[in-house]
């Protein structure tokens, strides 16, 4: 069985300069779900240095060591701004639009929006799954990133200007893998759906892209590491990359991120893949 290659990053460089990344990212405000661990606390920590300021959720409060960081415009320091963090369960719409709401109340507006939240469900053959582990991963993988991308599109509708989503994917939305049937029906959902809302939403100013961010060392790669072979075929793979220490890290991703957000490309397709790091990454 043949797959579909992972699509390239079409971006050169990030940002010109320095100097354009500072004014690009000034006053930018961003949602990240999922941001109490592994890859969306990871971006949230990147965005919080860039200057961005932030709204974090998950199903366990998110605390973000670092708040925005000061910056100086024309000569004036500004005060750095501690996110809005909450506790939500993204398949919760009700609760989801709550949050996003005091994101709003606190900030005025969102101008991206990463749906990050996701669980990696059931491992091993399909006809083992327990209904309830696939529909709660089901509930959290596709639902959740619908409601989250419903609210943003709502939202940038509503206002002046454009709007950045991101919905996180990963490689296995077109790359089969046996053991993970929930997972990549999930990935390849989330990957439909954010292709349909880039066409709905053009005329609004909103720009849709969902993202596979490349292999991070998470709390879901060391599930995948822990897993039976009988249940995951492809186990070794996941633990020969712990070996090698082939993983991306989260800064990598988010600086990848700010720049398909807020580098002034045009980029002329929805579904993304981030470059491998070329320097040697730190484990997150």
């Amino acid at each position: 069985m043949t797959t579909a290659p992972d699509p390239a990053w079409p971006l050169g460089a990030l940002f010109r300069s320095d100097a354009e990344r500072r004014e690009a990212l000034s006053g930018k405000v961003a949602v990240v779900t999922g941001a109490s661990r592994g890859l969306g606390a990871g971006i949230a920590a990147h965005l919080a240095s860039a200057g961005i300021a932030l709204g974090l959720c998950a199903r366990h409060r998110p605390e973000l060591v670092a708040v925005t960081r000061p910056r100086a415009h024309d000569g004036v320091i500004e005060a750095a701004v501690a996110p809005v963090a909450a506790a939500v369960d993204v398949a919760d719409p009700r609760a989801l639009a709550a949050f996003a709401e005091r994101v709003l109340e606190r900030f005025g507006r969102i101008d991206m929006w990463i749906n990050n939240a996701g669980v990696l469900g059931p491992v091993g053959p399909l006809r083992l799954a327990p209904p309830e582990e696939v529909g709660r991963a089901t509930a959290v993988d596709v639902s959740g990133v619908l409601y989250g991308s419903a609210l943003f599109a709502a939202h940038v509708r509503g206002r002046a200007g454009t709007g950045v989503l991101v919905n996180i994917s990963s490689g296995l939305a077109t790359n089969p893998s046996s053991g993970l049937a929930t997972y990549c029906a999930a990935k390849a959902a989330v990957e439909m759906a954010t292709e349909v809302v880039a066409r709905e939403e053009r005329d609004a100013g909103l720009v849709a892209f969902a993202v596979s961010p490349g292999v991070v060392d998470t709390d879901m790669q060391v599930q995948l590491r822990a897993s039976d072979p009988a249940q995951l075929p492809s186990v070794a793979r996941y633990r020969q990359l712990e070996e090698s220490a082939s993983f991306a890290s989260a800064t990598w991703v988010a600086e990848h991120l700010l720049g398909l957000a807020f580098g002034g490309h045009e980029v002329g397709q929805v579904r993304l893949r981030v470059p491998p790091e070329k320097t040697q990454p730190t484990s997150r």
